[in-house]
């Protein structure tokens, strides 16, 4: 199979709608990726099915207490009293729809090795219902070959052949979630099949929710391109951090030196300095580009950009330590709030969040540590169940140290005035009287 692009034009040629037909799509998992996904498939014209293993998933949909775009939460609104979206818990749906999307997470454990409980779970119940006819598309960010060892070689076993008595393909999620500017409607997919019938068949469903296809010869070449794409932000952003340490210590400004470079019409993307990073992406898929490897293969730059992305949260907790103590406040005596719990500013995700991981190491060294996030309602360590100290009002408090991990531009700072401060982001205005720290 050669590589093509296809355009919205060409793609909904294959749409079963198109014909009079609406397809019925299962969506196996109503997290991140698959609410949107379902909504937008419903948005579409196709009937949609909706599972999730989580029962209080399925309920907090139905409340729409669900961190969606604006675009997205209207859409949830309309689904709800449409009976062409339906919700449950029981995957008896997979094996009477058109099509099934494969959405579930793909996190690392605590040492950092892939963690595919949820797939292998998924992908089992997905190839034990599947029949003739159906096109079976996994999302969810995987290692190279998944796809066929999790999904083509076990309905081969059963006797479906892709290619023949149904159709698989991978395509790769791209939502980036609490960004208004990239949604999934708008960014192109990636289709990998070991047959142009499995594209084809892929095409169909996904056509009508992007603008453009872009078909790559293999399953394989298709995973290798998700975890591409995330290893090459890692890499970068390992890069962005150690650059806003160096200015530190040339007394310069990280982000004057970003936005200088920036302005490089070719060779260079901005890529900014933060806390590190967190969510379902970036801190767990270049893990998986590593395990695609072996034990015998190394790749020791992503390797290295990852063990600093680890290590950023511990540095800067340290950091926190080094200005206390040069205050003469021994940290088991010191009050700490870090500002911006969630992994990025606008959403509620506390995944892989390095505000956490910094929480969690100065908790650790015996600092009482407080939070402010206006999107986090609680937070806890360890599974301890123990909530830790949320703060509504910042200014009704005093501060021995301010870590400012990630914030909304729109949230007041004015009551910083006096009070030292890490700012992790680099991007917080300077207030008259305040005492700035460097994280280096």
């Amino acid at each position: 199979m050669t590589t093509a692009t296809q355009d919205r034009a060409d793609a909904d040629q294959h749409a079963p709608h198109r014909a009079g037909k609406r397809p019925t799509v299962a969506v196996v998992g109503l997290g991140y990726v698959g609410l949107p996904t379902a909504l937008v498939l419903r948005e579409s014209g196709a009937v949609v099915h909706g599972i999730d293993v989580s029962a209080e998933r399925i309920r907090t949909i139905s409340r729409q207490d669900v961190d969606l775009l604006d675009a997205d939460r209207e859409r949830l609104r309309k689904a709800l009293a449409d009976s062409r979206f339906t919700m449950g818990t029981r995957p008896d749906a997979i094996a009477a729809a058109d099509a099934v999307m494969i959405c579930v997470p793909t996190p690392v454990d605590r040492g950092r090795a892939p963690d595919l409980t949820a797939l292998e779970s998924a992908c089992d119940a997905v190839v034990s219902r599947a029949r003739p006819g159906q096109t079976l598309i996994l999302t969810s960010t995987s290692h190279v070959g998944a796809t066929r060892q999790l999904l083509i070689e076990p309905l081969a076993a059963r006797g479906l052949k892709s290619g023949e008595d149904l159709c698989v393909v991978f395509s790769p999620e791209r939502i980036d979630p609490g960004r208004d500017d990239h949604r999934q409607e708008e960014v192109p997919r990636v289709l990998g099949g070991d047959s142009a019938r499995c594209v084809d068949g892929a095409a169909a469903i996904l056509g009508p929710i992007t603008p453009r296809l872009h078909t790559v010869s293999s399953p394989e070449a298709a995973e290798l391109t998700k975890l591409h794409e995330n290893a090459f932000r890692a890499v970068n952003i390992a890069y962005a951090n150690e650059m806003a340490d160096m200015c530190g210590d040339l007394g310069l400004d990280p982000i004057e030196i970003v936005e200088a470079a920036a302005t490089k019409p070719y060779g260079f993307l901005p890529f900014y300095p933060g806390p590190g990073v967190g969510g379902h992406c970036i801190p767990c898929d270049p893990h998986y580009l590593l395990a695609s490897l072996g034990d015998d293969r190394r790749a020791p730059l992503t390797e290295a950009a990852m063990q600093e992305i680890d290590e950023r949260p511990r540095r800067i907790a340290g950091r926190a330590r080094e200005v206390l103590e040069r205050r003469g406040i021994p940290i088991e005596e010191a009050s700490v709030l870090l500002v911006g719990a969630s992994y990025k500013p606008g959403v509620r995700d506390v995944r892989e969040s390095p505000g956490v991981a910094i929480i969690a190491e100065l908790s650790l060294a015996g600092a009482d540590v407080h939070f402010c996030d206006p999107l986090v309602e609680a937070l806890s360590l360890d599974g301890s169940g123990d909530d830790l100290d949320r703060v509504d009002d910042p200014a009704s408090g005093t501060w021995d140290l301010v870590v400012i991990s990630g914030s909304d531009p729109a949230f007041d700072m004015g009551w910083l005035n006096g009070t030292p401060v890490i700012d992790c982001t680099h991007r917080l205005p300077a207030q008259s009287g305040e005492r700035r720290e460097l994280v280096s």
